[in-house]
């Protein structure tokens, strides 16, 4: 294996653990949202709370996207090489 080869893997295994990383902590966030919710005056602070919590997934959603098409394409990348490398190292 070339040392540019391992190179690639060990930066698509971060990417890959970052990418999961944010995915579980989205996960967590989400896990306290509500799907519906009846406000009146005494559940301001309620509504308060979803809108923060709302506005905190959608700040981590472009990061997610980013990481895991970022993680996809460097794995199709690390394949292509390690093909390559593989078809041009049989002997005839």
């Amino acid at each position: 294996m070339t040392p540019g080869l391992e190179w690639l893997m060990i930066a698509w295994g971060i990417v890959t653990v970052v990418f999961i990383i944010l995915l579980f902590y989205r996960s967590t966030l989400t896990r306290q949202e509500d799907d519906q919710l009846f406000i009146d005056e005494s559940a301001s602070s309620m509504a308060a709370n979803q809108r923060e919590l709302i506005a905190k997934v959608n700040k981590i959603s472009p990061l997610i996207r980013v990481a895991g098409a970022t993680s996809g394409l460097m794995l199709l990348v690390v394949a292509g090489w390690a093909v390559y490398i593989g078809l041009n190292s049989v002997q005839p």
